[in-house]
């Protein structure tokens, strides 16, 4: 049983560290396209408030929710796998 919850852990916190760094890619990426759509279309405006305002709206996008799925997928999986081996 103790094992067990060892695996829990380590998932968990192999997941964990999974999403940061999705996470940090993901707003790197949609930084860097603010940063170009400035660049071409907006000189005259202030450049950090266009970002600050582009990454507001990125943390409540449909983006930034699906990568919630790096923790959902695994455990679904999991408890699929673990269903089907013992129950059928």
């Amino acid at each position: 049983m103790i094992g067990f919850f060892r695996l829990i852990l380590g998932g968990f916190v192999f997941l964990t560290i999974l999403y940061l760094i999705i996470w940090l890619y993901a707003r790197s990426v949609h930084r860097e396209a603010l940063e170009d759509e400035w660049d071409r279309d907006r000189p005259s405006e202030d450049r950090d408030a266009f970002i600050s305002e582009g990454m507001t709206d990125f943390e409540g996008s449909l983006r930034r929710k699906l990568i919630w799925l790096v923790y959902v997928i695994p455990v679904v999986a999991a408890l699929a796998t673990y269903y089907f081996v013992n129950m059928h």
